[in-house]
C-alpha cells in the first residue's frame, strides 16, 4: 500500500505503526522519524520565512476569515505518487490542508485513494485515531498493540499521581504573542501529569488571552510550549514574554518556575508523542515521582532575576 500523510502526527502514527517503508509522501513540516524529511513533500506553505510570530498570527486570522487554509497540495506530486490511501486532518482548515481540497484531490486521483481524517480533540480520541490507520491498512491487531502500550504509560503517570498532596497552577502557552493559552487534549495532559490548568479547558480549542488575565491567574507553573516551534524559535519570543506588564509579580516567575518545551514535537502534534510530553510535563511538574525519561531533553529552565 502506498500511504500519503498530510500531518506530521499522521506520519508519526504511520511509522509507530511499523509502516514507514509504505510511506511515499508527506508534508514540508514532516521531520520525524528523521528519514521521513527524504520523502517527497506534497503540500506547501504560504507563511513567508521568517515571519514573526506576530505576523503569523495575523495570517492565520485572515485565513480564518476566509476559510483558507495557510497550506496547500501540490497536486503534480501527489499525482504522480498515486497514493492508495491518505491521512488528514478535519481539525483546523487553516493549521493544515482544507478537508475540501483534500477530498477534491482524492477524486482527481487515479483509483481514487481511500481518505482517512483524524480529528482528534482529547488524548483517547488520539489513541481511536492510531487504530482508524490500522485498520485502514489492515493491521489492526499491531494498532491495539501500539495503543495498549501508550496507554501503560499513561497509566504509570496517573498512578504515580494518585496521592498528591498538592497539584499545583500550571498556565501552558502556546503563543506567546499574542497569548494563547493551549486548548484540546493539552490540559489534560497537565491534569495526568499532577497539574491544574488555570485557563485551558479538555477538548475545547485553544484560545487568545488578555495578559491581565493571565496575571490574575498567577500559575504557579508557566510552561511556554509554542505552536510549530521548537524551543530555539521559542526562545526567541521569551523577551516579549517577559516585557508584559506584572510578568515578575507571577508566583511561576518568582518561584523560577517558567520553562520552554519543544511544542512543535511534543504538543503541536496529536499523535504517539503525546505521552512523551505527558512525561515531560509531569517530570517538570513532580521531579521527585517522575524520573526524565530516557532520551529525551529536559525542559529549558528560563531563570530570572526577579526585580
Amino acid at each position: 500500500m502506498k500511504i500519503v500523510s498530510l500531518l506530521p502526527s499522521a506520519t508519526e502514527i504511520v511509522c509507530q505503526l511499523g509502516l514507514g517503508d509504505q510511506l511515499v509522501g508527506v508534508t514540508h513540516e514532516c521531520d520525524y522519524p528523521s528519514f521521513v524529511q527524504q520523502l517527497p513533500k506534497v503540500t506547501k506553505t504560504l507563511i513567508p520565512q521568517g515571519a514573526t510570530s506576530h505576523e503569523i498570527d495575523g495570517l492565520v486570522r485572515e485565513r480564518l476569515q476566509t476559510q483558507a487554509a495557510l497550506y496547500s497540495l501540490d497536486l503534480p506530486v501527489l499525482q504522480r505518487l498515486q497514493p492508495d490511501l491518505l491521512v488528514t486532518q478535519a481539525l483546523c482548515d487553516v493549521c493544515a490542508v482544507s478537508e475540501a481540497e483534500v477530498n477534491a484531490a482524492a477524486c482527481s486521483l487515479p483509483g481514487q485513494p481511500r481518505v482517512v481524517n483524524l480529528e482528534p480533540q482529547r488524548l483517547s480520541e488520539v489513541f481511536d485515531g492510531i487504530r482508524l490507520v490500522g485498520d485502514a491498512v489492515g493491521i489492526p491487531d499491531k494498532a491495539t498493540e501500539v495503543m495498549a502500550g501508550l496507554q501503560r504509560r499513561v497509566d504509570r503517570i496517573a498512578e504515580r499521581n494518585r496521592k498528591l498532596a498538592h497539584r499545583p497552577r500550571v498556565l501552558l502557552l502556546e503563543w506567546i504573542d499574542p497569548p494563547f493559552t493551549a486548548g484540546h487534549w493539552t490540559p489534560e495532559l497537565v491534569r495526568i501529569a499532577g497539574g491544574v490548568e488555570v485557563a485551558g479547558r479538555e477538548g475545547e480549542p485553544s484560545r487568545t488571552m488578555a495578559w491581565d488575565e493571565i496575571v490574575q491567574f498567577d500559575p504557579e507553573f508557566l510552561i511556554v510550549a509554542c505552536c510549530g516551534f521548537n524551543v530555539e524559535r521559542t526562545m526567541v519570543d521569551i523577551p516579549l514574554l517577559v516585557q508584559y506588564p506584572d510578568y515578575y509579580e507571577m508566583t511561576c516567575v518568582r518561584r523560577n518556575q517558567v520553562f520552554v518545551i519543544d511544542g512543535n514535537s511534543y504538543f503541536s502534534r496529536p499523535g504517539p508523542r503525546l505521552v512523551d510530553a505527558l512525561e515531560l510535563l509531569a517530570h517538570t511538574l513532580h521531579p521527585d515521582r517522575h524520573p526524565l525519561p530516557a532520551g529525551l531533553e529536559p525542559p529549558r529552565l528560563i531563570r530570572h532575576v526577579v526585580q
